[in-house]
């Protein structure tokens, strides 16, 4: 193995996996592609998203505590952003590995669909009998 291993960085990883959990929401991650491309107050972003504005405001304390949006105080508004280039390009990389061909992941569910395939045909086999009678019976 010639190269060196990197040392697991635990707190990193934990890390990650705050941001992953963060973005994970259908509705905060339109807001991040929302602010990735402008700044927007709550109720801008609340129109946009077609929620509440304490829902919002909500989605944007997570975001926040994540560390992947800031916010400023103008007046009585509360303006949103991303918090750096960053943001957009975790955007646009899930994005990409989203919309990757599935032919890519072919060959590990090939290998896999044997396997499942048969752990379910007795089982849909067991359930199908069951309702064959019974439909006979109701027929009657």
């Amino acid at each position: 193995m010639g190269g060196q291993v990197e040392a697991w960085d635990a707190a990193g990883a934990e890390r990650a996996v705050a941001v992953l959990k963060a973005v994970a929401d259908p509705t905060r991650y339109r807001l991040l592609w929302a602010l990735s491309r402008q700044e927007f107050p709550v109720g801008s972003l609340a129109d946009l998203t077609g929620a509440h504005v304490a829902a919002v405001s909500q989605h944007l304390a997570k975001l926040r505590t994540a560390g992947l949006v800031l916010s400023r105080r103008e007046g009585t508004r509360i303006y949103y952003r991303v918090a750096g280039p960053h943001v957009k390009a975790l955007l646009e990389e899930a994005s990409l590995v989203a919309s990757a061909p599935a032919a890519q992941a072919a060959p590990e569910a090939a290998r896999e669909r044997p396997a499942a395939v048969a752990q379910e045909q007795p089982v849909r086999a067991r359930a199908a009998r069951p309702l064959r009678a019974r439909r006979a019976a109701t027929e009657r």
